[in-house]
């Protein structure tokens, strides 16, 4: 299971990186449509419909890597109140609750993909951008999810079963500052 996990943190952080690109990529373009509307009365074509396909790529990219990283939003008013099998039973009824959501999102994420490539949907406007692949996109950081919400389940009973406390895996963006932070307590 270690070593599913492994691939499975790689993947999402891999796909985490190509979004935080996407996430560039529309700024940069964002920007340079915006100087050349205002200063030069000019737009940049395209940059309308390749910024909301980029979207899609910056929004599901990253929530297979905020799951591993246990970093979605959560209301701990009550959960930090609680033994370790407390906590482990709200984690399950969690990745529960978003297999159930996400396996939705993913079969409808796979239909509307399967027919975007079938009929060719592509935006109007200047320049015709196919939809897609924003489409495709969607399916597979939703699947990414799933996959890693299986794990957390199966993580989870385990824990809720022998009691211990779920840990929280540190970030490697963020490990030095951790370490720098506990060095100087």
């Amino acid at each position: 299971m270690r070593v599913l996990s492994r691939l499975l943190e790689q993947l999402a952080f891999l796909v985490l990186l190509v979004g935080g690109f996407g996430m560039l990529l529309s700024m940069f373009l964002g920007t340079a449509d915006v100087i050349g509307t205002q200063g030069f009365g000019q737009p940049v074509p395209g940059a309308r419909e390749i910024t909301e396909s980029t979207m899609v790529l910056i929004v599901f990219g990253a929530l297979a890597y905020g799951q591993i990283r246990r970093s979605h939003i959560r209301v701990e008013l009550l959960y930090t109140r609680l033994p370790p099998r407390g906590k482990a039973a709200l984690d399950i009824l969690a990745d529960l609750c978003g297999l159930l959501f996400f396996g939705l999102l993913l079969w409808q994420g796979i239909n509307e993909a399967q027919f975007s490539m079938q009929i060719g949907e592509a935006t109007d406007g200047l320049i015709r951008f196919p939809l897609y692949p924003a489409r495709i996109i969607l399916a597979v950081g939703t699947g990414l999810l799933i996959a890693r919400l299986i794990l957390d389940v199966l993580v989870d009973t385990r824990h809720l079963i022998d009691g211990t406390q779920a840990e929280v895996p540190i970030d490697p963006l963020y490990a030095d500052l951790i370490e720098q932070s506990s060095a100087k307590s």
